[in-house]
């Protein structure tokens, strides 16, 4: 019996390295470093999560999640090509490798997994569908919306969800499909449709953008899914999808454990020993994936802690954290240790 222990021990001895050897493998990791930037796709435009401003500055949560993935691999999170995407053919330029990662309000669901052959590396914004319609149409409730218009993007969960929703509550309604988000808007707008359903994010994202008009649109009170929003790499290539997932988590944390762009330098000093492990002070974290141990410290001095990048790019649109808060605030954001 010890003998087979002993040889159970040498052969797993035998097989780390191998496995080890096996999981530094990125070929992912290998064109970004070849190339020099991180490409990542991105929406067509939707303020607040990515969007370019008036100089092609692609702001917003979504943008600032590509950033943090070039801060964690290259120390730069400038090192990023922005690459727009539909939510029709998102999913084929991820597939072709066209991007190296979607970053773009892309829900979370076991068919785009199993089927799809991708893997989501967090959340990073819980959300829901909603409606909005036109104040002026007197609606206060979804469940008043028997034989309405509605405009919806294909491709999208939403249609799914649209078409349960009125089946559900034996209700009638007439899609009005149409892929590009401008011109869904447009259509909205002018009343080609009565009711723009989308996840509630993409809503409050264009009534902040209306300016004067917003007043015109009212965000109806019920959601009707669940919409995990996140990062998104091909499977297959777990070191890559390794450094997506934490460089979210590091976020986190960072913004659990009080540590800013403003303050990163001087947390450098402390003797708290999860900040440390997460600024690569001791550790040897970023070793493990294959990265400088300074991968976070890089990350939150460029890009901020989560609560930065919220208050920078959600928090004017009026749409306050409620689920996308702290656990320890009552929301569900909740990165596991770092260690």
């Amino acid at each position: 019996m010890h003998t087979a222990m002993r040889a159970g021990a040498l052969a797993l001895a035998i097989a780390l390295p191998a496995a080890e050897a096996v999981a530094q493998q990125s070929p992912t990791l290998d064109a970004i470093r070849a190339r020099g930037q991180v490409v990542c796709g991105v929406t067509t435009g939707v303020a607040g999560f990515s969007n370019p401003d008036s100089q092609g500055v692609w702001r917003g949560l979504d943008a600032d999640g590509c950033r943090t993935v070039a801060a964690a691999i290259f120390g730069d999170a400038n090192r990023v090509r922005f690459v727009p995407t539909t939510s029709q053919n998102r999913f084929p330029a991820l597939q072709s490798g066209e991007v190296d990662l979607l970053y773009r309000n892309t829900t979370w669901t076991l068919g785009r997994e199993a089927f799809l052959g991708f893997q989501f590396a967090g959340i990073n914004f819980y959300d829901g569908q909603a409606f909005m319609v036109k104040r002026a149409l007197g609606v206060t409730s979804a469940k008043q919306l028997d034989g309405a218009t509605v405009c919806v993007q294909p491709g999208t969960t939403t249609e799914l969800n649209l078409a349960d929703f009125f089946r559900t509550n034996r209700m009638s309604f007439r899609p009005v499909v149409i892929e590009s988000l401008e011109e869904i808007r447009a259509a909205f707008i002018s009343g080609r449709c009565d009711v723009y359903t989308s996840d509630a994010s993409a809503l409050a994202s264009f009534r902040f953008t209306q300016g004067p008009n917003a007043e015109q649109y009212v965000m109806l009170p019920e959601i009707i899914s669940k919409e995990p929003l996140g990062p998104v790499v091909r499977k297959g290539d777990q070191r890559f999808f390794d450094i997506v997932r934490w460089s979210l988590f590091a976020q986190i944390a960072a913004e659990e454990l009080g540590v800013t762009s403003a303050n990163v330098d001087q947390m450098l000093t402390s003797q708290v020993p999860d900040i440390q492990r997460l600024l690569g002070v001791t550790g040897g974290i970023g070793q493990m994936m294959g990265l400088d141990n300074r991968w976070a410290y890089n990350i939150i001095k460029q890009v901020g802690n989560f609560g930065e990048m919220w208050e920078r790019n959600i928090t004017p649109m009026g749409v306050p954290r409620g689920i996308n808060a702290l656990w320890t605030q009552g929301g569900l954001m909740y990165a596991p240790p770092i260690r």
